[in-house]
């Protein structure tokens, strides 16, 4: 890892500014898609969390039985979660850094509403490759995006909301299913499975992407 890709002051402060007020609500629709994911393979135990946020997502797994560690680069994203669930593992770090040499080899990689704020996001998938066990199953969620939303959007007037220029921490990347499955497929995944979440299939809220690790 190159000092470009490690943790500057700057970014730390960048990090740090990004306030997590409320649980995610997300998790209504992406959580039965997440747990289709992890149930595929009966042999998960250990998994990893990128971008946790306030805990949400980690403790409802943990709660399934799952052994979880979640991470974020935030400082205050972190202290409230270990606030809200002072059992469960929690630990500063960005999805930019080795987490495999710190963290080592988990069965599962977990990432909801991360990479869609990513500025390097082909480091994001890197990084989650590295972390997985040979046959090891990632799990991530972005907003989809395809032309009948789109075109959605366009008509109603809101795509200047969707696009969130005006807001810091917005999302930078918009992806489609074509352009995450390239991504994953360049990162070294293997059998991408796109399930489209909540609202109706052409206008879907988001997408969960489940691939696995040769």
């Amino acid at each position: 890892m190159t000092a470009a890709l490690t943790r500057s002051n700057d970014y730390q402060e960048l990090a740090d500014d990004y306030h997590h007020g409320k649980p995610n609500r997300s998790l209504s629709y992406l959580l039965p898609a997440i747990l289709k994911g992890l149930e595929k393979n009966t042999s998960i135990r250990r998994v990893f969390e990128i971008g946790c946020g306030t805990g949400d997502l980690a403790n409802l797994l943990t709660r399934k039985g799952y052994i979880v560690l979640a991470s974020d680069p935030s400082i205050s994203a972190i202290a409230s979660a270990r606030s809200r669930f002072p059992d469960q593992l929690f630990e500063e770090a960005s999805a930019y850094e080795d987490l495999h040499a710190r963290f080592g080899k988990w069965d599962a990689v977990v990432s909801m509403e991360v990479i869609e704020h990513l500025y390097r996001p082909k480091i994001f998938a890197k990084t989650a490759f590295r972390l997985l066990a040979n046959n090891g199953t990632l799990i991530i969620s972005t907003p989809y995006h395809g032309y009948w939303k789109n075109l959605a959007l366009a008509l109603s007037g809101k795509m200047d909301d969707h696009f969130m220029a005006l807001r810091d921490h917005g999302h930078i990347k918009f992806w489609s299913e074509k352009t995450i499955a390239v991504l994953l497929s360049d990162a070294g995944f293997k059998s991408i499975e796109i399930i489209r979440t909540g609202r109706i299939h052409p206008l879907a809220k988001s997408m969960v992407i489940i691939a696995q690790k040769p």
